[in-house]
């Protein structure tokens, strides 16, 4: 699961999801997670689309600690700001980026985010809330190196979108096979054809699944 946090952070008013659990609980897989896991305490970041996009590539492929740490050279060439804006990235010279620690692929990628970002493909938060999901997940996975799984997470960890199901993460298809006592992961495919009936609340479906596999991982939740 992606990491959105970062210390220009602002955590939105935590949701209640008691209405998504009672609807989820339905589901006698679900109601034997919901039981073992407790209430769901999903909260987004809210923060700017580019500045997540930007935060996600930092984060891929590389340790949580380390991706922070590369973040935080990058935060300090810029002082005046929370968060470098697209057009302070766009200024930087790629060899000032490397510097931070980025990778040559990932110099690309943030600066196709930016440029994107200054152009208005990228969205503000404001003008998220006018696009559906799937019409965000169109318009962002054009940009190099942001995959369909990247804006899926934007969507639920930034935008708080209620009903995204990541069907292509591991810890999510892990999830179900440790729920369900399944003997393998189920495919994608599958998975999107079970999760249907977890509209419209299939964010939060997700971030159960998550919590499965790990307490599994941690031998503190078993199927029954």
């Amino acid at each position: 699961m992606s990491d959105m946090a970062g210390d220009s952070a602002k955590v939105v008013a935590s949701p209640d999801w008691a209405k998504a659990e009672r609807a989820l609980r339905r589901d006698p897989v679900f109601k034997t997670v919901i039981k073992a896991i407790g209430p769901c305490t999903l909260q987004p970041v809210e923060r700017e689309p580019y500045e997540a996009l930007v935060r996600a590539i930092a984060h891929q492929q590389v340790h949580g600690r380390a991706a922070e740490a590369i973040l935080g050279r990058l935060l300090a060439l810029h002082p005046g700001h929370a968060f470098p804006p697209p057009e302070a990235i766009l200024a930087m010279a790629p060899e000032a980026m490397r510097g931070c620690g980025f990778s040559g692929s990932k110099v690309a990628a943030i600066r196709d985010i930016a440029e994107k970002a200054a152009g208005g493909l990228v969205p503000t938060r404001a003008g998220c809330a006018r696009l559906e999901d799937a019409a965000l997940i169109e318009r962002l996975v054009a940009i190099r190196g942001v995959g369909r799984w990247t804006v899926e997470m934007l969507l639920i960890f930034t935008l708080g979108r209620p009903d995204v199901l990541p069907v292509d993460d591991f810890g999510v298809r892990e999830g179900w096979k440790v729920a369900a006592g399944l003997e393998a992961q189920p495919k994608p495919k599958a998975l999107a054809e079970i999760g249907a009936a977890w509209a419209p609340w299939r964010s939060i479906a997700a971030w159960y699944l998550w919590r499965a596999a790990d307490a599994a991982k941690a031998s503190r939740f078993k199927p029954q």
